[in-house]
């Protein structure tokens, strides 16, 4: 019988498998795992991509429709009509916020409905990760809705408006961003809606449930403005134009005769966020202590 040669004195200087270094892995960041989560229920959500393309339709027919309807000729000078072009443009914010609202809303409140945000939990433990992540894809898809729509009816509004005798000649310059009233009407109407969706996402994640949280929130846009036109008192309905959300952050589209208004264009910005990123932050609060 043959005898086994022994091992080289090579082959013995070698380590053992298990004593080789183990080979480092790339691990990626928890807020970055929770983005991509996020960003990828939006996408396979047939929900989210009819919300955000009604949100582009509501708020460029309706701007579209608005300037179309308004001709000079119904003045008597154009000077006289005293229009303003921009905030006609963007009279589409006051529909295509009950889209961005709704969009908000089912982002939290269709998890707490199918019982899926326990999973999400499961896998994302932290749960102020969660609500940022959530917050962060919602301002991005909003914002891109938002700003397309927006830079839409501006467009539109500048092929439409001077045929309506909105004329240069007439003291009504094109609507063009390069002027700085009409930039910061468009860029504040962004945001707008952009905290409204925030007002949605806050209100499901308080409630708990997204048909209190739509209903909740198209009271807040609708029913609390109407109140103000009902209101006898004047003092009471300029108090309710300057402190409600609403009113006030739509004040941001206005370019003319800001010191007539209620509240000006970025402090009303400013009572609208408060009121969204209020909510949102006593739903966090609630939501990182109690129960899923």
């Amino acid at each position: 019988m043959r005898r086994a040669r022994p091992a080289s004195p090579a082959l013995r200087t070698l380590p053992a498998p298990s004593a080789l270094p183990a080979q480092p892995t790339r691990r990626t960041h928890p807020a970055l795992r929770a983005l991509h989560a996020e960003w990828t229920k939006l996408l396979t959500l047939p929900s989210s991509w009819l919300l955000l393309a009604a949100t582009v339709a509501l708020t460029f027919g309706v701007g579209t429709v608005a300037v179309s309807s308004v001709s000079t000729r119904e003045c008597a000078s154009a000077a006289a009509c005293h229009e303003d072009t921009v905030k006609l443009a963007l009279t589409g914010v006051w529909l295509g916020q009950a889209t961005v609202l709704v969009l908000g809303a089912l982002s939290m409140g269709a998890e707490y409905g199918t019982g899926t945000v326990r999973t999400t939990l499961t896998a994302i433990p932290r749960r102020a990760t969660v609500l940022a992540s959530k917050a962060a894809v919602l301002a991005a898809a909003t914002g891109i809705a938002a700003g397309t729509a927006i830079l839409a009816s501006l467009a539109t509004a500048r092929w439409i408006l001077p045929g309506n005798g909105f004329t240069p000649e007439a003291g009504y310059p094109l609507v063009s961003l390069a002027d700085t009233p009409t930039l910061r009407a468009a860029l504040g109407s962004t945001l707008c809606l952009m905290l409204i969706a925030f007002l949605g996402l806050g209100l499901a994640v308080l409630l708990r449930d997204s048909a209190a949280a739509i209903t909740t929130g198209l009271g807040i846009l609708y029913v609390v403005p109407l109140m103000s036109g009902l209101l006898g008192s004047p003092t009471w309905k300029d108090r309710l134009e300057r402190w409600a959300p609403i009113p006030a952050g739509l004040a941001i589209r206005a370019t003319k005769d800001l010191t007539r208004l209620p509240i000006g264009p970025w402090p009303g910005l400013g009572v609208l966020a408060a009121y969204a990123l209020g909510v949102l932050l006593v739903g966090g609060a609630m939501f990182t202590r109690r129960d899923a």
